[in-house]
């Protein structure tokens, strides 16, 4: 069984990290916190020092780091993955960042005989913990036979999408679809509101027809209990977006609704709520149309 290194211990990665100790895989953890790292050695986890340390006693790195300076620091700064790579191991990055960064650092690894995957994760907090993520995959197939084993004990979908950089493209996409479920959402369960209509009687009759997505079988019933904590933070999906838009600028694709989105969520940061759900961006639609959801029964 190979040992798994994994950089980035946050809502995520700690509970990614502990799926994949639990699957039976050795494990080597580091982070810049140091809660999560003895709170993982307390399960069984050995802990590392450094980026480099990870990867010299690991046959595969996952990183999961919060942008692309983040992990282009960890994988090329100093005392970085870099520095501690031999021949033969696979790099997974669970972030979301650019894909051109993605591209980049895959050329760069094998120069030291290391294969490449982007493999970023859509799924939140819940997923995380429950081990039913989706990994979107790009790289070579090679490493992704290698890594197929703790991709399982992480994931419930695992799709190639295609070569080093696929992967990003593909959460790129996924954010597009997120951001305007959540703002939908929001638009809806306000709207609802204030023409004198019981949000969650909307909710139960809509979900099951032609809106039914995850966003409205999962966030409404954190909303209306009055939970806007994270989930998936909404300065991450501000961030997210923005790699979306300069992704699109790069390729020359115009994106009107998501750059509309992205404004919204950029908005939501400037009002303080840059540590809350995503979901929460209903705090800018409720603003805007100055009320405040009540909060109900859960449905």
């Amino acid at each position: 069984m190979y040992t798994v290194g994994y950089i980035g211990l946050g809502i995520m990665g700690k509970s990614i990290a502990r799926n994949i100790l639990k699957a039976g895989f050795p494990i080597v953890v580091h982070n810049r916190s140091r809660a999560s790292v003895n709170e993982l050695v307390s399960d069984g986890a050995a802990e590392a020092f450094s980026p480099a340390e990870v990867a010299s006693r690991s046959d595969i790195i996952f990183t999961n780091l919060p942008d692309s300076p983040d992990v282009e620091k960890v994988v090329l700064g100093p005392d970085g993955i870099l520095e501690g790579a031999h021949e033969g191991q696979v790099f997974v990055d669970n972030s979301t960042i650019k894909p051109a960064v993605a591209r980049d650092l895959a050329v760069k690894l094998s120069g030291k005989g290391v294969e490449a995957l982007d493999a970023p994760v859509s799924g939140g907090d819940i997923g995380a913990r429950d081990a039913t993520l989706t990994i979107m995959v790009g790289g070579p197939t090679s490493a992704l036979e290698k890594v197929m084993p703790a991709f399982e004990a992480m994931g419930k979908t695992i799709t190639h999408v295609g070569e080093s950089g696929a992967g990003q493209v593909a959460k790129a996409a996924n954010q597009i679809m997120v951001a305007a479920q959540m703002i939908a959402m929001g638009e809806l369960l306000v709207l609802a509101q204030k023409t004198g209509v019981d949000p969650a009687k909307v909710v139960e009759a809509i979900k099951g027809g032609a809106a039914q997505c995850w966003t409205l079988d999962v966030k409404p019933q954190r909303l209306f209990s009055g939970n806007r904590q994270p989930g998936f933070k909404a300065y991450m999906q501000a961030k997210d977006l923005n790699i979306v838009l300069d992704t699109a600028r790069e390729y020359g694709v115009p994106l009107p609704a998501t750059a509309e989105n992205a404004q919204l969520y950029n908005a939501m940061l400037q009002m303080g709520m840059a540590e809350l759900d995503n979901s929460a961006i209903i705090g800018v639609i409720e603003s805007l149309a100055g009320i405040k959801l009540k909060i109900a029964k859960q449905i």
